[in-house]
């Protein structure tokens, strides 16, 4: 919770130095102040140029396969959540290029039992969302047990429980289509690690109401030879044409594929429309068409960022010859390159700026929307209590059999919001006294990954640095037990500068802070981006917890000096 309301301050950071020694507290340390936030636009990317343009990618974090459906004047947009809960964030943009969190549509993800511990990669896979009979849908597959649907009247709402529309392995990345004539079809593809096939796409007939399918399906393409792994097909019909738009060649080096049809179950011609080109953008594609109210049309895609994973793209796209051109074509052959600067679309107006949160003052009844758990929460994870402006966490127990925080459900997370930029949170722990080892603190969470905890022992809590390497594989952290806190209050740093070189540091007055540990390089997770946040664990059952009160979580641009050499 803010106790003052300023102008924003500029951000401060510890410089680099080596790393500290494992028996006292680094004595480095700079001057300077705990930053402020207003008005909850983020610090570190804006999209909208405030000139009629706008840069990529519109989506500067891990929006990772994006679907996008438009709705008279509003586009809403969702996206792979994988194993992250709440899952199936909703997006909302009125002009493509500000776009904001409003909601999710799984509170949960089923089978609940199954997802109550860590699934890493697994669980929502490339969702479709679309708008039938006064409805939003969203379908996608789990990899593990078969296609799922999601729908509501509100997007920003509630969802109804997910129906299980067609059961079975491997059956990922689906797009609904509600043909002219009544009928309505899904298209698919296949994972390859479950149903031993991949890089071909299928469709199967749905019933009206889109809750199952009624056949076995039949394969429409066959990638093998020309799109290897084409997969995350998007369902359109167009001008007497069916259209598949799908993305092939891999996640971080392929292109995106556009077929078509006079049949829905083809066969069907095919084209490359968009590929890197002479830009830096590698592996564009699979995404969204969508149009605005005043004719235009429009291509939303990723680009695989490695450690910042998925982030979202705009493109512009035209049509000739009854196919689509997506980004700039240079060369006149009808396959385009992606732009990174351009005119905004024209939808008739002009819409404020918006982009999703990042930071968290704590003075709402329920966590952030850019917040999420590891796993299925459970409600004695956290307690927002909006009356005192903090977020409290209580301390977990670690998993049964426990090697790193790979395995540990009650991470609070969100997305890397730009290339550059520092986390700042500010909070006190309560460990419970009959115990030891409580642990709270602030994470740089993938596959390897880095975190800056206070730590309970006997005589009071300690300041430790933690770093694993291959987390995913077993590796035990290595714990640097730094020094002595002075009370239960502390302000937690990491800035995080390009190739994801992430720097931690402390404070304990909010004015000084001191760097902790050598430079670690944030690194994917499975599927996903690196995730910065906040943890509260254990290593004993107990019959009561300690806790951490967590006052706010700050996202600023980083200080000129953070990643200075050490002179």
């Amino acid at each position: 919770m803010s106790n003052y309301r300023l102008l924003r301050i500029p951000v401060f950071v510890a410089s680099f130095v080596c790393c500290c020694s494992c028996s006292t507290v680094a004595q480095h340390q700079v001057q300077g102040k705990v930053p402020t936030v207003e008005n909850g636009l983020s610090k570190v990317w804006v999209a909208d140029q405030g000139n009629g343009t706008y840069q990529n990618p519109v989506l500067h974090a891990d929006y990772s396969d994006p679907d996008v459906c438009r709705v008279g004047d509003d586009y809403y947009m969702t996206s792979s959540s994988f194993n992250a809960v709440p899952g199936l964030q909703i997006l909302h943009s009125k002009d493509l290029v500000n776009w904001k969190i409003i909601g999710y549509a799984l509170d949960k993800i089923t089978p609940a039992d199954h997802f109550a511990v860590p699934q890493h990669g697994n669980g929502v896979w490339a969702p479709a969302i679309r708008h039938h009979n006064g409805e939003f849908y969203i379908y996608w597959g789990d990899p593990d047990f078969g296609i799922y649907m999601v729908k509501t009247r509100d997007p920003a709402g509630d969802w109804e429980d997910p129906v299980l529309v067609m059961e079975g392995k491997g059956l990922i990345d689906s797009c609904p289509l509600w043909d002219e004539d009544g009928n309505a079809y899904l298209v698919h593809a296949y994972a390859g690690s479950r149903a031993g096939i991949k890089s071909v796409l299928a469709v199967n007939k749905m019933n009206p109401e889109g809750t199952k399918v009624l056949d076995e399906g039949v394969i429409v393409f066959d990638g093998h030879e020309n799109h290897p792994t084409v997969e995350g097909p998007k369902f359109y019909k167009h001008n007497g044409y069916y259209y598949i738009f799908a993305p092939a060649g891999g996640v971080a080096t392929g292109w995106q594929l556009v077929l078509r049809s006079k049949n829905v179950y083809g066969p069907y011609e095919e084209k490359i429309v968009m590929d890197q080109g002479k830009t830096s953008v590698n592996g564009p594609h699979q995404g969204a068409w969508v149009n605005t109210p005043t004719g235009e049309d429009w291509f939303l895609h990723f680009q695989d960022m490695e450690a910042y994973g998925r982030v979202v793209h705009l493109q512009p796209m035209v049509w000739k010859n009854g196919w689509p051109v997506i980004g700039e074509d240079k060369d006149g052959n009808g396959t385009g390159q992606p732009v990174m600067a351009y005119k905004k679309p024209n939808v008739g107006k002009t819409h404020t700026h918006a982009t999703p949160a990042d930071s968290d003052e704590f003075e709402a009844n329920k966590l952030g929307l850019q917040w999420q758990w590891h796993a299925n929460p459970k409600a004695t994870w956290a307690f927002p209590m909006a009356n005192k402006g903090k977020l409290r966490l209580y301390t977990d127990q670690l998993p049964e059999n426990y090697k790193n925080f790979w395995d540990v459900p009650n991470l609070l997370l969100q997305k890397f919001p730009a290339e550059t930029f520092t986390a700042t949170t500010k909070l006190s722990f309560t460990p419970n006294e009959k115990l030891e080892n409580e642990r709270t603190g602030l994470i740089v969470m993938g596959e390897d990954y880095a975190h800056l905890s206070l730590v309970s022992k006997k005589d009071g809590l300690y300041l430790a640095y933690s770093t694993v390497a291959d987390a995913r594989k077993g590796t035990p952290e290595t714990q640097q037990l730094l020094g002595k806190l002075k009370g239960q209050e502390v302000y937690l740093r990491v800035a995080v500068d390009k190739g994801a070189r992430c720097q931690f540091s402390y404070s304990e007055d909010g004015q000084n802070f001191k760097p902790v540990g050598s430079a670690f390089t944030a690194v994917p997770g499975r599927w996903i981006g690196a995730k910065v946040g906040l943890f509260a664990v254990r290593q004993d059952k107990i019959n009561d917890s300690g806790y951490a009160d967590v006052d706010w979580f700050r996202v600023t641009p980083n200080e000129s000096s953070t990643f200075q050499s050490k002179k």
